[in-house]
């Protein structure tokens, strides 16, 4: 508004052009105000003169803007920030700049402050640590320390977080003086990182020029920060890290950071390699892996896992989301202080895949927190061939993380140091708060969307200003040896030593005559399979289950186990019709999944059913929560009670999305094949938002990745005159996708039964009765392998158990 008025003083309202004109002629921001006048009276040119002007009302109405002042590089700082490493772009799409922000001496108008205002000493607030030990500063070095602090090669989003404690933290990591200094070691270590990450993509580069392979040139600093990430979370007691990310950069954070030896990465260079396993196998970029090493840093031991995934970007995200959540249940990390997941976006994907904000809600959920997750986006600041302006309609890529309050820290990725110390404070941030938050890396793409792509056609300008940058190893080596902190020899060593590395490995990879796909596995079952990965029998024992088990489950199940829990009317009849079938031996639908999960608990199979409204269940037969009709929030789960040392039983109404809690319920049951984990559809028509995941991951993932997975998908529906959407969970679909040769009739043995689900990709279940239900779902942990399946739900008819 001050620059439209700026422009022309009738474009603004006539009360602000007599503030403005006040503030313009020196008034302080009191001053300038003049109260509107009474009825039928000329609105003043001027304001009003106060009666309580003079020396010591001049000196209040300074302070009170010096703290104005640093409020506003608090909120706004990172508009200004120095962030894109080419110069020639704002890493957000708002392009005027804050007019109270002082970027120049004429600016302090705004204030009513002057030069003559900038030696002056101001006491500090209580909401800055700029001075560090000093109560009082100069406002020259106030503002020279507060542009040091957000005005750099550092943004700092944060203050919408409506927590004070979280603020102050945030201010003190950024703001006290000399906080973002790394010692000589860090540098040096710094330095080894980055040849490293540059290094290992100038050797791709040379031995296969033509492959496409998306490197991470122009963010080589993604290597550094997520070993920064990994060392502090390491030192404050993490030990298992899931990962998950797109194709960019993916083969560098496997060799650097995962440690996937070098010979098995240029191996996936060669096409003539004949594959060792069975399935389609994934391209080398879409590949996860599993490694269990030492953290040099901390000399602890740590789990890194980075989770396999296709070319749909973000797809990955609740996926590793559900596998982090399920390692710390089986774990006992209630808190997530030994367990956590790390994702890294694009900046294209980031602002515009939906399942981004789908998983962010998830977030704070009881049953779906990790308890903080570290966001990496590589933000080479274009999609392909589409420039951000086309792209997003929010100012920053990472935008979307605000509805969470996660802090966003931007960064130069030009800027190593600037890197470490941001990611040093996102790995603090996660340990002392456990709720997410961002890095955002704005970096350059030094080659098209890949390797033998052209830029030039849709971004000229910028690819010429990209062929001119001096890449940053470069930078800061030259910057290392001009401070003395290592010579000239040192650092040619250092990239001589890992050229050396990276050739023996070469030549090692020549010796491979077959492609091991099972040695990307992301996700192992130890004791599960043989060693070589194959089911340790063909035989599935049977799925019955002794009477006198049942009939306690439908007792449990029919009755209360707390005398003063008050429940509705009408649940009591349901109640009592669950009694009445248990003494006569039949059941129905919602008992025969009972039994079937309760019997499987007593055996010590955790069971996790996950969903829209599955609690009560979409068509209330279920009821596997109980609530209190006289306590608020009073709830009984009487499965969790069947035993005194069964499995726990997890039932959780989900969040309203398909895409994202599917895809988490897969994460989930990645990670451990001896636990029954299903989705349930509100109606099994409304699958297709999920598409994604069903198509993606559980159709075909042990295709591609060698990874089982045992999720059921359960789809209720009914021609109930509720419409086309409510009535088929279209069985079509996925009898189409089965992979089951027509052609092939394996031999006719005791395993015939087990061999057919064993070759299929996953299995399509319609009961036609509810024992067929108690059975399939028993079979599905009994089974010596895991395969998805899915399940066509009814619940309105009743048969006999048998």
């Amino acid at each position: 508004m001050y620059l439209a008025w700026h422009r022309d003083p009738s474009s603004v309202h006539k009360s602000w052009d007599v503030y403005f004109r006040a503030a313009s002629a020196g008034a302080s921001p009191g001053q300038a105000y003049c109260s509107p006048p009474a009825p039928g009276s000329p609105l003043p040119l001027s304001p009003l003169p106060s009666a309580s002007t003079g020396p010591h009302n001049k000196i209040i109405e300074d302070h009170l803007a010096v703290q104005s002042l640093i409020r506003a590089y608090q909120i706004r700082g990172h508009h200004i920030a120095q962030l894109d490493p080419l110069g020639i772009l704002d890493a957000d799409l708002c392009y005027t700049v804050p007019c109270d922000l002082i970027t120049s001496s004429d600016r302090l108008g705004f204030y009513g402050l002057g030069e003559a205002d900038l030696d002056k000493v101001f006491r500090l607030p209580t909401t800055t640590f700029i001075g560090g030990g000093e109560s009082a500063l100069p406002l020259r070095e106030i503002v020279k320390r507060l542009e040091a602090a957000y005005c750099q090669h550092i943004g700092v989003e944060f203050m919408f977080i409506n927590d004070l404690e979280q603020c102050q933290w945030i201010r003190q990591k950024f703001e006290t003086p000399g906080v973002m200094q790394l010692s000589n070691e860090e540098r040096r270590t710094l330095l080894a990182r980055l040849v490293r990450s540059t290094q290992f993509e100038e050797f791709l580069a040379k031995k296969f020029a033509s492959e496409k392979r998306f490197g991470v040139e122009g963010c080589e600093s993604l290597i550094p920060a997520l070993k920064t990430l990994v060392d502090t979370s390491s030192a404050m007691g993490i030990d298992s890290i899931i990962m998950g990310m797109p194709h960019r950069g993916r083969l560098n954070v496997l060799a650097n950071v995962i440690r996937k030896e070098l010979e098995q990465i240029f191996c996936q260079f060669e096409s003539k390699l004949e594959a060792a396993d069975e399935g389609s196998g994934d391209v080398k970029y879409h590949l996860g892996m599993y490694h269990e090493r030492i953290n040099r840093v901390t000399n602890r031991d740590i789990t890194l896992s980075l989770v396999a995934n296709p070319s749909h970007l973000e797809a990955v995200d609740p996926v590793v989301q559900g596998k982090t959540k399920a390692e710390q249940f089986y774990r006992g990390d209630t808190e997530g202080k030994r367990v956590m997941s790390i994702l890294m976006h694009g900046d294209a994907a980031f602002a515009g895949q939906g399942i981004v904000y789908e998983t962010f809600h998830l977030s704070d959920l009881p049953s779906y927190t990790t308890h903080g997750t570290i966001h990496v986006v590589v933000n080479n600041q274009i999609g392909f061939t589409t420039d951000p302006r086309s792209s997003r309609s929010s100012p920053y890529c990472t935008d979307v993380a605000r509805v969470v309050n996660a802090p966003i820290f931007h960064v130069n990725a030009d800027d190593p140091e600037a890197v470490v110390y941001v990611c040093r404070v996102a790995a603090e941030w996660r340990n002392c708060f456990h709720k997410d938050v961002v890095v955002d890396l704005v970096s350059y793409r030094k080659n098209g969307h890949n390797e033998v792509d052209e830029p030039m056609f849709t971004q000229p300008l910028m690819y010429k200003q990209i062929k001119q940058q001096v890449p940053v190893l470069r930078r800061y080596a030259e910057q290392l040896v001009a401070s003395g902190v290592v010579t000239t020899q040192e650092f040619e060593e250092e990239v001589s030593k890992y050229d050396k590395i990276c050739e023996e490995a070469y030549v090692r990879s020549k010796d491979n005559k077959i492609l091991h796909i099972k040695h990307w596995l992301d996700s192992p079952w130890p004791g599960f399979f043989t060693l070589d990965g194959k089911p340790k029998t063909m035989v599935c024992p049977p799925t019955g289950v002794e009477e006198d088990i049942l009939r306690h489950i439908g007792v449990q199940a029919s009755s209360l186990s707390q005398e003063d829990f008050v429940i509705h009317g009408g649940l009591k009849r349901i109640l009592r019709a669950r009694m009445d079938m248990v003494e006569s031996r039949t059941v129905d639908w919602a008992l025969a999944e009972y039994l079937a999960m309760g019997s499987l608990l007593g055996e010590g199979t955790h069971v996790r059913l996950s969903g829209q409204d599955v609690e009560r269940g979409t068509f209330s037969h279920r009821h596997h929560v109980l609530h209190d009709q006289n306590v608020d929030k009073r709830i009984l789960v009487p499965m969790n009670h069947l035993w005194p040392n069964q499995a726990p039983y997890t039932v959780c109404n989900s969040s309203l999305s398909e895409y994202g809690v599917l895809g988490f319920e897969l994460g989930f049951a990645m990670a451990n094949p001896n636990a029954l984990v299903l989705w349930e559809a509100q109606f099994g028509d409304f699958h297709n938002t999920a598409q994604a995941i069903i198509d993606q991951f559980i159709c075909c993932g042990q295709a591609k990745w060698v990874r089982q997975n045992g999720i059921v998908l359960l789809l209720p529906h009914g021609m109930e005159g509720m419409g086309p959407e409510h009535s088929s969970a279209r069985p079509e679909r996925f009898l189409q996708m089965c992979n089951d040769d027509p052609d092939s009739v394996p031999n006719v043995t005791e395993e015939l039964a087990t061999r057919q689900l064993h070759d299929c990709n996953w299995i399509v279940v319609n009961c036609s009765t509810p024992a067929n239900y108690f059975h399939a779902l028993r079979r599905q942990i009994l089974l010596p392998f895991r395969k998805p399946v899915r399940h066509t739900e009814r619940h309105r008819d009743r048969d006999t158990e048998t």
